[in-house]
């Protein structure tokens, strides 16, 4: 009896310490996970960089030897580089959005982003006119709707964040229903427009890497590498702020002003992202998703170079595809967005709340 204690002891041990061995303090709980984890963010990139490298040269018109194959390439380029820089944005700003927030389901869109874009577009056709709307372009008319969505951002965070109910999901709330306000305020003023105006307002709604205007990059390209760095050396005290108010105050971290400067990056990025290529409603909720199951880590170190790798190769891929080998041009963002809401529907089913 004596020794079969003995041995159901020792097999116990035994089997303690081979988990033991098994589990890690650090980023992944093991070498295996961490060893997945640089496969796939190797793999993501190669791919991205091969659908980026078939944008630029497959099914062009121009032979490779003639003289005007570079400027070809030199405007499928612009195209890459919004790619680029829509990535950046939705990944990263989705990424610390939910990680602030603890929610994985919700994004940076609750904010009204979408909606003040989409705002500014129509009240520009609906009070000016057409030839104003057409003009209404270049760097001037870019940053003024930069300025425009993140001082609302600004006024959303220290009204509700700053004050003496200092709430997140309050902030959250009031973020959908100025949404859903001028959403509502915006689809009011279409249904007014001609048919001819309201066509070319609807094709300056949807996202599209063909909004972009090479004349922004010299102001957007700084922005978004300066706000990206910020945002990724920010890594460390991202991972206490995922974990609640009361433990990154236990932890020593200012709780409200660091998710304030989080939520003033956040907002940065989306309202580039925004001003520069339109709407992408789901495109950072998928892209986040997707992260989260490719990098099983609580550290943003590593969760933001895979965000980025996985955002870059869906819209690149995307963009791939519906272009050479579907030809539907028009399309992209709606498959995106409907790929992204048919997940967000997924999770949050999965998920059974918000």
């Amino acid at each position: 009896m004596n020794e079969f204690v003995f041995e159901n002891n020792e097999s116990t041990r035994v089997s303690s310490r081979l988990h033991t061995e098994n589990r890690s303090a650090k980023a992944f709980r093991s070498k295996k996970g961490e060893r997945r984890y640089w496969i796939l963010l190797t793999t993501f990139i190669a791919l991205g960089l091969l659908a980026s490298y078939g944008l630029l040269v497959y099914n062009n018109p121009v032979p490779v030897n003639s003289p005007s194959f570079i400027p070809v390439v030199r405007r499928r380029m612009i195209a890459i580089v919004s790619m680029v820089v829509a990535a950046i944005c939705q990944s990263l700003s989705t990424v610390t959005f939910q990680s602030i927030t603890n929610n994985r389901v919700i994004t940076p869109s609750l904010l009204g982003f979408e909606a003040l874009y989409s705002t500014i577009q129509t009240s520009t056709m609906f009070f000016f006119g057409l030839n104003t709307f057409l003009s209404f372009n270049g760097i001037g008319a870019f940053s003024f709707q930069v300025i425009a969505m993140v001082l609302m951002s600004l006024i959303l965070y220290g009204w509700l964040l700053s004050g003496k109910y200092g709430d997140l999901q309050l902030m959250l709330l009031v973020g959908v229903i100025i949404g859903t306000g001028l959403r509502s305020l915006s689809s009011f003023m279409r249904r007014l427009l001609a048919p001819s105006e309201f066509d070319i307002l609807q094709a300056k709604l949807f996202g599209s890497v063909n909004n972009a205007d090479p004349r922004y990059f010299p102001v957007v390209i700084p922005i978004v590498i300066i706000t990206g760095i910020i945002l990724i050396s920010y890594s460390k005290k991202l991972n206490v702020l995922s974990l609640g108010k009361d433990v990154s105050t236990a932890l020593g971290v200012k709780y409200q002003p660091g998710v304030i400067f989080g939520l003033i990056l956040v907002s940065i990025l989306m309202s580039v992202s925004t001003a520069l290529v339109g709407p992408l409603t789901f495109y950072g909720f998928l892209v986040a998703t997707l992260t989260y199951q490719a990098a099983p880590t609580y550290d943003h170190k590593y969760i933001f170079p895979m965000a980025l790798a996985i955002g870059f190769l869906i819209i690149t891929a995307a963009y791939f595809f519906m272009y050479h080998v579907f030809n539907a041009q028009g399309v992209v963002s709606i498959i995106i967005e409907m790929f992204g809401g048919f997940i967000f529907l997924i999770v949050m089913l999965r998920k059974g709340t918000l």
